[in-house]
């Protein structure tokens, strides 16, 4: 029996409206649960929470803020297996990827912690003549975070951390397709004594996403997705006169020098491309060797081991890969690989049609790989989001770093080399957000900020971090000068402070 899963609005479960959409085990493709899809009244019922809950919280120390986020921590840290257990359930992805998953989101949260160091403004004194300035940054009010299917824990760690402890309350719209991830968190944050309304989730497709976009009394959006989508959030938002930063899709590619170690290059493919099925934005889907003969050596050494990759469901420990989240994106990502074979790709090695004993209706493709991939084709243009690897073949650094910086998407991208020169040309030329040397995946620690560039981010700020905390509120800068008795009379010029 399926097994409701509703909102949480105002401090408590709230059930749905009159629609809902099911919810499957990616593994058994068994329907678990029907998630509530949130009409325009509910999503106003969650901003209005949100609405009379923000004074009191914008009001309270940052210190008692950051207590909060503490006791928090401390909760879902001791809990980590429970929420990676729903995790794999909805997602599919392997237990030991979601418990990874929720460590780099629960590093925000420690990041967050911080925020009467990070909400620290400037003081001048006399910038004119018994004149002083001092800034502060304040918070917005209610804002809204729209979170994808891959990274059901993650995602939201980015954005509610630091948005409520910069003193906003927040309203989560997870993806509809594994939401029960997001009403755990909501009650630990509730245990850990967070006032009524300052969180709360509205699960949705679609209408709610645009009930929020057009919703007054909602400051700013924050997105993670496709690009399609990304584009349309923020210039949704922007137009409604809101704040926006929304990360789009991704084509991340990986260099691999002639010089490079080649047994760790492998290695580091293997995670990065067919870690959690390839369904993070962070995935590296191209290879670029260097040479022909680094790309032999890179074909040969890697072709066996995706071959061998452990594909299961992700109550298996010695899984390697999951599933994919749904039916329909097996095949979606299948039907890429027929294209790649209809473009004149050569597949070395085919993850179509894997069928597991116990699992045969689990929506599984193994580890694919397609040598020979030229930039003309749809497998390199587009973003599979699947556990697909392209190799592309360049004669020389020049042609394999013109590849990145022509791409669509700017999110990721890494270079494996021992040569010092070629990897600082590539980290200072690059036309990537982050850019890893040596490292597949070079997602920022939290206390950093995370972001691409080109397609694959709309907005100004990058999340979490220090670009975070200016996203979530805004600066104030006060001039005061305080009657000493001396009177020069009105002036109506520029006041210059001099």
């Amino acid at each position: 029996m399926a097994t409701p899963i509703p909102h949480f609005i105002g401090g408590a479960r709230r059930d749905g409206s009159r629609r809902s959409a099911a919810v499957f085990n990616p593994a058994t493709g068994e329907q678990t649960g029907a998630v509530a899809l949130a009409d325009d009244a509910t999503v106003d019922a969650a901003v209005e929470a949100a609405l009379k809950a923000f004074p009191a919280w914008a009001a309270s120390p940052p210190l008692r803020r950051a207590r909060i986020l503490m006791k928090f921590l401390a909760i879902a840290e001791a809990r980590s297996d429970e929420l990676a257990t729903v995790i794999s359930a909805e997602h599919g992805k392997v237990f030991s990827d979601a418990k990874g998953e929720i460590q780099r989101g629960l590093e925000v949260v420690e990041f967050a912690t911080g925020i009467p160091e990070l909400l620290k403004g400037e003081f001048t004194e006399n910038v004119g003549t018994r004149v002083d300035s001092h800034s502060l940054r304040q918070p917005l009010g209610v804002v809204a975070g729209i979170t994808p299917f891959n990274f059901p824990a993650m995602v939201p760690m980015w954005m509610f951390p630091v948005a409520l402890a910069c003193g906003n309350a927040f309203v989560l719209k997870p993806s509809e397709r594994d939401p029960s991830a997001a009403l755990l968190i909501a009650d630990w944050l509730k245990e850990a004594g967070l006032p009524d309304g300052v969180f709360n989730v509205v699960n949705g497709d679609k209408q709610a996403v645009d009930a929020l976009l057009a919703h007054p009394n909602v400051e700013a959006m924050s997105f993670v997705g496709s690009t399609p989508i990304a584009r349309y959030v923020y210039e949704t938002a922007t137009k409604a006169g809101k704040r926006a930063q929304a990360l789009g899709g991704a084509k991340n590619h990986m260099i691999i020098m002639p010089d490079a170690d080649m047994d760790q290059a492998v290695d580091a493919l293997m995670g990065a491309a067919y870690g959690s099925a390839g369904e993070r934005c962070m995935a590296i889907s191209v290879a670029v060797p260097v040479g022909e003969k680094t790309a032999d050596i890179l074909i040969d050494k890697l072709a066996p081991k995706v071959r061998a990759l452990k594909v299961g469901p992700g109550t298996d420990p010695e899984a390697e890969m999951g599933p994919l989240v749904t039916a329909q994106h097996r095949d979606k990502v299948s039907g890429y690989v027929d294209l790649g074979v209809d473009e004149g790709a050569e597949l070395v090695v085919d993850g179509r049609g894997l069928a597991l004993q116990g699992y045969e209706n689990g929506y599984f493709v193994g580890g694919t790989l397609f040598d020979r991939v030229t930039p003309e084709m749809r497998i390199y243009k587009e973003e599979i989001f699947g556990p697909v690897l392209s190799v592309v073949r360049a004669d020389n650094y020049a042609e394999a770093a013109k590849l990145v910086n022509e791409h669509e998407f700017g999110n990721g991208t890494a270079i494996f080399t021992r040569d010092g020169d070629a990897a600082r040309e590539f980290a200072h030329s690059i036309k990537v957000g982050m850019v890893g040397i040596n490292v597949p995946i070079p997602v920022p620690m939290a206390f950093h900020s995370f972001g691409g560039w080109k397609a694959s981010l709309f907005g100004d700020h990058h999340m979490h971090g220090p670009e975070g905390v200016r996203f979530y509120t805004r600066l104030k800068t006060i001039t005061t000068r305080w009657p000493t008795g001396i009177r020069a009379g009105a002036e109506f010029v520029m006041p210059t402070m001099g």
